[in-house]
């Protein structure tokens, strides 16, 4: 982790807070290419768009890959405000995005959340990419206490 990646993971952070103010859950994410210019971001629009998949990383992705061919994406950073679930997962890796950095990590999402809820599917990141074929650095998480603050309130309000 460097400066960088602690900038970009607050910016991901703000996005997430502009999708809590415009009614969705609080998840950003965020593509900056090797030279550090944000390429493409997105919000969650779960609740918005009424549709479960539209975590912050899948509407960040769909946006992506129709713009830049895959050897490009391998290149590039994905900045996720929390670790990605097991879906967003996937999906980068099908993208060919090599680098991951995320703040919020998934066990602190769910003591928020509530062990309880059936929506937890607890399978960490850097596990879903270890078991594929193409090398993908996970880091995370980052600046975890300021990443937590956008979900305070939310999830039990």
């Amino acid at each position: 982790m460097d400066l960088d990646d602690q900038k970009f993971i607050r910016l991901a952070i703000e996005i997430a807070q502009r999708a809590r103010d415009n009614g969705n859950h609080p998840f950003g994410a965020l593509l900056v290419d090797q030279s550090g210019q944000i390429l493409v971001e997105a919000e969650n629009s779960v609740v918005t768009s009424s549709d479960k998949t539209g975590h912050a990383e899948i509407n960040l992705l769909r946006k992506a890959t129709s713009k830049y061919p895959a050897d490009f994406l391998a290149g590039c950073t994905i900045y996720a405000s929390t670790e990605p679930c097991a879906m967003c997962c996937g999906a980068i890796f099908w993208s060919n995005i090599r680098r991951v950095v995320y703040g919020l990590g998934e066990e602190q999402l769910y003591e928020l959340v509530g062990w309880d809820s059936e929506e937890i599917l607890l399978l960490p990141s850097k596990e879903i990419f270890s078991r594929g074929r193409k090398a993908i650095q996970v880091i995370g998480p980052v600046l975890e206490n300021e990443a937590v603050a956008v979900h305070r309130d939310f999830w039990h309000s």
